[in-house]
């Protein structure tokens, strides 16, 4: 069963930067769009970031000109650099990537911004 693993959170002060990496255990062909989610206390699960198989990308509002998706297919690997975190940005933050009929999921890294 292919999992998805995410890296890079961690704990940052108010006006840090983090990047988030997410790649798959192992390889997956066809893969289509490319996002990052995030559920912070309390909330419910919202989309950060999506990038299409052409590398069209779309934000959040909250997260526009702060929030930079990126991908490398020859490694199946899908960034989000974050800068100018704040401490609404706190979450888990998940990946997720989408192929014919099925999407996977990553089991969700924390990121706390606190200073």
């Amino acid at each position: 069963q292919v999992q998805l693993v995410e890296s890079g959170g961690g704990l940052v002060q108010p006006g840090g930067s983090l990047r988030l990496s997410c790649a798959p255990s192992e390889t997956i062909f066809s893969v289509g769009a490319m996002a990052w989610y995030r559920q912070g206390p309390g909330k419910q699960r919202e989309l950060v970031a999506h990038i299409t198989g052409t590398d069209i990308t779309n934000y959040a509002d909250s997260v526009k000109d702060r929030f930079t998706i990126s991908r490398d297919n020859a490694k199946n690997t899908v960034y989000l650099e974050m800068n100018s975190l704040k401490p609404e940005d706190t979450a888990v933050y998940y990946c997720t990537m989408v192929v014919p009929y099925q999407a996977y999921w990553g089991p969700g890294t924390q990121v706390t911004v606190s200073s």
